[in-house]
């Protein structure tokens, strides 16, 4: 997990360019075979709670917009996940340190979460609730700390 920021955003646009798939909740994703020995990373970037498009700008200009420089990243976003896209098996440790090198930014943390929780509440709540607050709130009770290791 990383929490946004423009660097962050500059960091993707350089390693990766514009996301494969952009959805009208705010989600924008790239599949990258940069995991363990090629596997398939699906890198995310998760919307604000409440998501609101930039009325001038279509779903799939959002991140553009973003990388231009011409929307506030944290306006959009509250961070980026990167996961194993086909239940690839891997380590936290491998899948951070794959991540660590594609994307050259250190995470903010890592380890295993249960995402269906998250998405239950977040369908529940209309979008009402941050996707990767939730994210690294499971983090902290599973590891005693955001940034930890678990395997």
């Amino acid at each position: 997990m990383w929490r946004i920021s423009t660097e962050l955003i500059e960091a993707l646009d350089s390693a990766f360019g514009d996301p494969l798939d952009a959805y009208v909740n705010g989600s924008q994703t790239w599949l990258e075979e940069n995991g363990r020995n090629g596997s398939t990373l699906e890198w995310r970037l998760h919307p604000t709670a409440n998501y609101q498009r930039p009325a001038d700008v279509d779903t799939y200009g959002v991140f553009r917009a973003a990388a231009d420089g011409k929307v506030q990243p944290a306006a959009l976003w509250d961070g980026l996940e990167a996961f194993p896209a086909y239940d690839d098996p891997t380590t936290v440790a491998d899948l951070r340190a794959t991540a660590t090198a594609a994307l050259g930014v250190e995470p903010t943390a890592w380890g295993l979460v249960d995402h269906e929780p998250i998405g239950d509440e977040w369908e529940r709540s209309g979008g009402a609730i941050s996707i990767v607050d939730r994210l690294l709130g499971q983090l902290a009770r599973h590891v005693g700390h955001a940034g930890g290791d678990t395997e």
